[in-house]
């Protein structure tokens, strides 16, 4: 070899791939439930209630919040929000 070594496929015509249809999923086709799956309906609203959690809410709702703020704020709001909800997480595992 008289030239570096350049790895990688040769020089020169690239290969074309074969016509008609790609394999895959149709154009269009979206992700969703194996078929027969049965829906699960939603959790009721004395369920949500019950499970929420102040802090979590809080943190929620600061980041909703950030939205309107300029890039670095919003930045100093996801990380409070972070150890909020890290903070938050540690308490439950705790109790």
């Amino acid at each position: 070899m008289t030239a570096p070594f350049r790895p990688g496929p040769p020089s020169g015509d690239r290969p074309v791939p074969p016509p008609g249809p790609r394999p895959g999923p149709p154009l269009g086709a979206r992700p969703g439930a194996p078929p027969g799956a049965r829906p699960v309906p939603p959790p009721s609203a004395e369920d949500v209630d019950d499970a929420r959690h102040p802090a979590v809410d809080a943190a929620v709702q600061a980041m909703i919040n950030a939205a309107a703020l300029s890039p670095a704020d919003q930045i100093a709001q996801y990380e409070a929000a972070y150890e909020t909800l890290r903070e938050t997480l540690a308490s439950i595992d705790q109790a």
